[in-house]
Parts: structure tokens; C-alpha cells; sequence
């Protein structure tokens, strides 16, 4: 660092924090450390008395701080992601519309094994609002050696962002709704209400509603109904169980889809079912989801409608974190359900 005369600072950056004091008044920082001294400041540290301070003697090839932070958030950021100016060093990274936040976890461990740079996110896979901070990078001291900072531009350019925003689809649902106590009137049906609320949350939209028996051809008709309709999603509640009467895994199978994955590493909803009947994707919903507040098909139905085709692998790593906890008040999706 060097000594100037305060009207020779401009544009250089402060080593020190420099404190203010008015009796009654104030006594504080005025400026921190790492501030880039601008020509407004240079009246206010006269008035505090300051003819001469220090600063920092910038070297090529050395970035500040705020410049750090915007080059990599620069970098990181991917589709529907907006950032704000650096602020001592920090940049937030925001969801520019509503969407499903995507995190590429393996190249941001990679980042964080550099010393003296950081990127932190939120989870993956949840539904995010606009102007929701996803993410935030910086670095830890006041400079570093730009060679870093290129390190994680190559990163990302091998790889590509670490964060982006996937839009949710507005889809057209179909609900096939199964059990014979509700088609013959015996009982209400409560399974539709919870599963079109959960379907508006995610900006689409249901078409139809069949209820059905406890039969496997009557399962079948529906399926073909709604296709014939245009259903690009079909969700089928009840009868997921292996009681000899619970058929809608056996009637989703005779209708010609396949089969991805029957029972989910999840609770709520071990006995989820995951289907395709082209590429049109087909669900089948325990029980839970009626009366739980969040169960497997919350962790599912925004990877859906954020246009991802599911496969196994998608499923079963959901055993990590795949266990609800019932907390007293629901967090979901910034908790721990769902996430590995």
C-alpha cells in the first residue's frame, strides 16, 4: 500500500476503513475498507480531516474484489438469470421469471476447490419465483490473482453455467380418478381438488377429469380419452397399493405405456408410478398425496413441466432426502425434502 493526497485518490481503492465521528450524532465507518474512491468522497474526507490516506497499489494482473465477483458471476449465470451490481464484493444472482432452478452442482464443486472464490446456490430442482436469489458468488480477501478467476472462466466454458432458470410449460392435464366408491357416488372425490391446486401452482391447466371403477379396461378407455383430447400429462389417483382391487398400475400398463419405474425411494409416495405413453407422461399417484402436504409428486410435476423426460436414475437418487419430515410448518421447497 501507499500514502496520497486524498485528491489524488480517485479511482484507487481504500486499504483501510475509515471512521467518522460527529458528537451526538454519528460514530461509524464511512468508508470500508476495499471502497473505489470516487470524486464525491473526496469533500466528505476532507471534512473529516483526512489530507492523506492509504491504498491499495494495484499490479497487473491482480483484480479487486467487485471485479472478481461481476466476472464471475458473468460466467456462472445461465438462462433467466439477472445479477445485480457488486456490492464489498458480493453479487446476487436472481431468477428472472418463475421457473424450475437448475444447478450444475458437479462444475460448481469444481469452482469452490479454487482458493479464494466462492459460489453458493440453492438447491436444484425447485420452483423459484421471479426475483428470487438462487445464487451469490464473491471472493474471500480484498484482491486476487485474476489467473483464479480465469480458472473458473474455463470452467464454465467447458461445462456451461452453474445456474439457469428452465420455464415451466403450460400443459394440458388429464385426471383419471379410480375406486368404486367414488364412481358409484358413495363418497366425494377429494383426490381431484388437491391435485388441480397443485397443477395451477405450476401454470397449467387440467381438461378433463374421468372418474373410473376399479377396472383395468375402464382405466384404459380413459387414458385413450384423454389423449384424444390432447392431454400432454395424465395423472391417475388411487388403487396404487398391491390390494387385489388396486389395478391402476396394471391399467396403466394394458393401455401400452411404459413403464419407468413402479415405487419411488420416497415418503410420501413410495408408491408413486412413472410412465410414458409416447411422450406423453403418465403418473400414478398414491393415496398420500391426497392428505400429505408435500409427497413425491411435488418433487416430480415441476422436473415435468419444466420439459425434462424422466427416467429411473431421476427417481431413485431421490432416496437422498427422499424422507418428509412433517414439520409443524411446511418450508417446502427450502427445506430438505427432495434434495441430495
Amino acid at each position: 500500500m501507499k500514502v496520497v493526497p486524498v485528491e489524488e485518490a480517485i479511482g484507487l481503492v481504500l486499504c483501510h476503513d475509515l471512521t467518522k465521528i460527529v458528537p451526538g450524532e454519528f460514530h461509524g465507518v464511512a468508508f470500508k475498507k476495499g471502497h473505489i474512491i470516487l470524486e464525491e468522497d473526496i469533500p466528505k474526507m476532507l471534512d473529516m480531516g483526512k489530507k492523506n490516506i492509504y491504498v491499495w497499489e494495484m499490479k497487473e494482473g491482480i483484480l479487486h474484489e467487485n471485479e472478481a465477483g461481476e466476472r464471475m458471476a458473468r460466467v456462472v449465470a445461465g438462462e433467466r438469470i439477472i445479477f445485480t451490481e457488486p456490492t464489498e464484493g458480493k453479487v446476487n444472482l436472481s431468477a428472472e421469471c418463475k421457473g424450475l432452478l437448475k444447478v450444475n452442482f458437479n462444475a460448481l464443486e469444481k469452482i469452490n476447490m479454487i482458493d479464494e472464490a466462492m459460489v453458493a446456490t440453492m438447491h436444484t430442482d425447485i420452483v423459484v419465483d421471479k426475483g428470487t436469489v438462487v445464487a451469490a458468488t464473491r471472493i474471500i480477501p480484498l484482491f486476487i490473482d485474476e489467473a483464479k478467476i480465469q480458472q473458473i472462466d474455463n470452467i464454465c466454458k467447458e461445462e456451461g453455467p452453474i445456474v439457469w432458470v428452465a420455464s415451466l410449460k403450460a400443459m394440458k392435464v388429464g385426471i383419471i380418478t379410480t375406486g368404486s366408491e367414488v364412481y358409484s357416488g358413495r363418497i366425494t372425490d377429494k383426490f381431484g381438488p388437491v391435485i388441480r391446486k397443485k397443477i395451477d401452482e405450476v401454470g397449467s391447466k387440467v381438461i378433463k377429469q374421468i372418474i373410473v371403477s376399479d377396472s383395468e379396461d375402464m382405466i384404459v378407455d380413459a387414458i385413450n380419452e384423454l389423449l384424444s383430447m390432447g392431454a400432454e400429462m395424465i395423472v391417475v389417483t388411487g388403487g396404487m397399493s398391491v390390494d387385489p382391487d388396486d389395478v391402476t398400475p396394471a391399467g396403466i400398463k394394458k393401455a401400452g405405456a411404459k413403464i419407468i419405474s413402479y415405487g419411488a425411494p420416497v415418503l410420501p409416495g413410495a408408491m408413486f408410478l412413472m410412465a410414458y405413453m409416447g411422450n406423453v407422461p403418465v403418473l400414478g399417484l398414491p393415496g398420500c398425496v391426497m392428505y400429505n402436504k408435500r409427497t413425491v409428486f411435488d418433487l416430480m410435476l415441476p422436473k415435468i413441466v419444466a420439459g425434462e423426460r424422466i427416467k429411473r436414475e431421476d427417481i431413485t437418487k431421490l432416496g437422498h432426502g427422499g424422507l418428509c419430515t412433517n414439520c409443524s410448518v411446511c418450508n417446502f421447497p427450502t427445506c430438505g425434502f427432495g434434495k441430495w
